[in-house]
């Protein structure tokens, strides 16, 4: 059985499905303060084939919640997603987020050495490497966070290879590009309250009573003046991770991978590729930059293709496709 920490989520719900269709028993754990149990209940519903798909509500700053979740079921391996992600909440807020995020991390490392679970699937991110000194970023790039949330990932990856060199415990460290797309059967999707990613907050403006879209910065030296980002869909993500744990499985080490296309996308793209796709134009107000965006982040994913296999195939408007397709179904506007 896999434990997937987080999995009432955005990203964490799609690879619970990813691991049904892979075969695996799953239990999910979540305290559903950004999850969402009308998710948990869809994802009880998918064809299992027979597989088992629980739920346990949990905290991971609370030890004896972990460690329930251990003493119940017989524990695999983990995929690990529960974390706050909000760069600018860590960043006024940084208490919150090493508490949640490292201090929670440890707790859920202690439950699996103390239950002897030796193998996890760690969700990180390109917010590691900080401001990119080369673009396409490989996992040679430094790295050198320059907000909370980065560091607090960097900071466990740190604490995973410390317990695999005293304790064998296996990571594989997946570092996440921007994220796109929804579940292509409209079981779930992206569902953040208040949203923050770009998709999301395009499509939400074409919706009766809807806003206009607040573009910042054109200024950048890219080649339409905007943001350059790499956008990898989620159900392509999901596949990495079963992938990275069949790897540990085949008694792979710990390891890291980038995950993206390598293919960048400006925020004017984007939103003309969301105005093409819902047939509606889409109010736009460009204001200045805001501090700290970089002006491209873009993977190099050759070491995922290599030794994990793993092949991204969505492209950005499948991506917008089914984010649209899920946001009319979260609005009512079906």
């Amino acid at each position: 059985m896999i434990l997937v920490t987080g999995g009432a989520g955005y990203i964490g719900s799609h690879n619970v499905i990813a691991l049904i269709d892979a075969g695996y028993d799953v239990v999910i754990f979540d305290n559903l303060e950004l999850g969402h149990i009308e998710t948990v209940e869809t994802l009880k519903t998918v064809q299992t084939k027979g597989k088992v798909v629980a739920f346990i509500k949990g905290d991971l700053q609370k030890p004896q919640d972990i460690n329930a979740v251990f003493e119940r079921y017989k524990i695999d391996a983990v995929v690990h997603f529960a974390a706050y992600s909000q760069v600018a909440e860590s960043v006024k807020n940084p208490r919150k987020y090493y508490y949640n995020n490292v201090y929670g991390t440890l707790n859920l490392l202690d439950a699996m050495l103390e239950h002897d679970v030796k193998k996890i699937v760690f969700s990180s991110t390109a917010a590691t490497y900080g401001e990119p000194e080369y673009v396409p970023i490989d996992e040679k790039h430094p790295q050198i966070p320059v907000n909370t949330y980065g560091k607090t990932k960097l900071m466990i990856e740190s604490i995973m290879d410390d317990y695999d060199n005293a304790y064998g415990l296996k990571s594989v460290r997946l570092r996440y590009f921007n994220v796109a797309g929804a579940d292509s059967q409209n079981r779930v999707g992206e569902w953040h309250e208040p949203e923050t990613h770009l998709i999301p907050n395009i499509l939400k403006s074409t919706f009766s009573g809807g806003k206009t879209f607040q573009m910042f910065g054109d200024d950048y030296p890219t080649k339409d003046g905007t943001c350059v980002r790499d956008y990898i869909n989620v159900e392509d993500l999901a596949k990495a991770h079963v992938l990275a744990l069949k790897y540990l499985s085949n008694g792979g080490e710990t390891n890291y991978f980038n995950l993206g296309t390598t293919e960048g996308s400006s925020v004017k793209e984007v939103f003309s590729s969301c105005e093409a796709v819902t047939g509606k134009k889409i109010p736009l107000e460009v204001k200045s930059r805001r501090e700290g965006d970089p002006a491209k982040l873009i993977a190099d994913n050759n070491k995922a293709k290599k030794e994990l296999g793993w092949i991204p195939e969505k492209s950005l408007v499948e991506s917008i496709k089914t984010a649209y397709c899920w946001e009319k179904n979260l609005s009512g506007n079906i």
